[in-house]
């Protein structure tokens, strides 16, 4: 089965220049062609695009979407003042110990379809809201069954039965934990930072997981500048996530690396912390990613036109930057080239906007811009 889309007025690809009058073949679950529309070959269905934009399915490189419970009075208290801290992630973990693995599970198809109606089309999913062995191993399970990108994040804060016993708890994370988790995963995270893990127990639990065939990601320099990302940065990490608070240092390390810089806005519009300077890090030529960070905490979006705007409006973003950190950028973070642009032999995922250009997404925020989704050549929205 072939689909053309056709009578495209602009088609970010990712992979040179926008095109304009534009087409794309799909074949299967593949793109077998792009071009000028007026060049383009025959095909089984022809979808008129009208002369809107298509981009790349949004790749959304970190999610925590399993998990049970709500926290929307503590973002009521955030709004009226109180501050932001990691320890409240210790309620989710109470919620999500107490739901059945249907109850995650139908809660989790319903987040994809919420990022699929919105245009993403890739997502890593971490756990990390379990923090016990049974717990984390269902989690990362059950995350497998919608996506390759799962990522073990077994050391996202130290539970309650393991207060003051930090150390204790890093060593079951790095021992039965990662035995257990290792099977389902891809990735291993670990959130070092004040509130959660010292650099040292972030090594330890990175170089567990690099021993036992997973990929490092780290989530670091989130609540005030440390050592996490130049940490990340030495162990090869694909991704570091968050960076409101970088130091020069932190910004050469990752300009001189693969490291990929991903960037959160929702976190700093639900937490109120400062936005992070994007234009600083792309100038420096720091590679940068944009995720939702969808979590019942710190950031409850699935939206990545929204992160895209709230990025261009308030941290330094062009329009074309931000599409493309959500996208090839995202690509990046997980180390995947095969999403994120439009080029033959590149996964059929596409997006056709009801807007004429990528701009709109940020020119019309809040907006529902989607009009329809292709996944791996399948018409999902």
């Amino acid at each position: 089965m072939t689909t053309l889309l056709t009578n495209i007025g602009e088609l970010t690809t990712n992979d040179g220049p926008a095109l304009h009058d534009a087409a794309v073949l799909i074949d299967g679950d593949l793109i077998s062609w792009v071009g000028p529309a007026v060049q383009a070959p025959s095909a089984d269905e022809i979808v008129d695009a009208g002369g809107r934009a298509v981009i790349p399915g949004f790749v959304d490189s970190h999610s925590h979407l399993v998990f049970g419970g709500d926290r929307a009075a503590e973002f009521e208290a955030r709004m009226a003042g109180q501050k932001y801290a990691a320890g409240g992630i210790r309620s989710t973990v109470a919620a999500t110990r107490t739901a059945t693995d249907d109850e995650l599970r139908a809660r989790l198809r319903g987040f994809i379809e919420e990022l699929q109606a919105q245009g993403t089309t890739t997502v890593e999913i971490k756990s990390g809201y379990g923090l016990s062995v049974d717990d984390e191993a269902r989690l990362v399970r059950i995350a497998a069954e919608v996506t390759p990108e799962v990522t073990f994040l077994g050391a996202h804060v130290v539970p309650a039965d393991y207060a003051d016993r930090s150390d204790e708890y890093v060593d079951l994370v790095t021992g039965p934990m990662l035995d257990v988790c290792a099977p389902h995963a891809k990735w291993i995270d670990v959130f070092c930072e004040t509130g959660a893990f010292t650099v040292e127990q972030s090594r330890r639990v990175l170089e567990a997981g690099i021993a036992r065939g997973l990929a490092p990601r780290m989530h670091a320099s989130q609540l005030g500048p440390g050592e996490g990302v130049r940490l990340a940065v030495e162990l090869g990490a694909a991704s570091v996530d968050h960076g409101t608070y970088l130091t020069d240092d932190d910004v050469y390390a990752l300009a001189a690396s693969d490291t990929v810089l991903t960037l959160l806005p929702g976190v700093e519009f639900s937490t109120r912390q400062p936005y992070p300077d994007a234009r600083r890090l792309i100038d420096a030529g720091v590679t940068v990613a944009l995720a939702c960070d969808t979590n019942p905490g710190s950031s409850f979006t699935s939206s990545m036109p929204f992160c895209i705007a709230v990025a261009v409006r308030d941290m330094g973003m062009t329009p074309t930057e931000a599409v493309w950190a959500a996208t090839a950028g995202g690509a990046a973070a997980l180390r995947r080239d095969d999403v994120g642009v439009i080029a033959p032999g590149k996964r059929a995922d596409l997006v056709l906007l009801k807007a004429p250009t990528h701009i709109h997404l940020a020119y019309r925020p809040g907006v529902p811009l989607v009009e329809r989704v292709w996944k791996d050549g399948v018409a999902v929205s």
